[in-house]
């Protein structure tokens, strides 16, 4: 399945946490505070406890949602929608 997970985090080492489950999970950074990943259901609920776990309930937000490719293809996207140094071929190619 496909997730994009977006947040805003204050901490700094917190966020650096989120940002190393994210790689480790096999999710790619999109932009700053954005990854997309194609990852099992099961690392989807582990990745989500981890991240309820890491994050400050009461001051940061973190969206986790999953994506059809269907969906995906249907996304506009407006100018440099990615940097390729980050991202794999594969998941550029759903877009188009």
């Amino acid at each position: 399945m496909l997730v994009w997970v977006i947040y805003d985090i204050t901490n700094d080492k917190c966020r650096r946490n989120v940002i190393k489950n994210c790689k480790n999970i096999g999710l790619y950074r999109v932009q700053k505070s954005v990854f997309l990943g194609e990852i099992e259901e099961n690392d989807l609920d582990e990745l989500k406890i981890k991240l309820e776990d890491l994050v400050d309930l009461d001051n940061d937000s973190v969206y986790v949602f999953p994506m059809s490719r269907r969906e995906l293809k249907q996304a506009g996207l407006i100018g440099q929608a990615f940097d390729k140094e980050m991202i794999t071929d594969e998941i550029i190619s759903k877009f188009f």
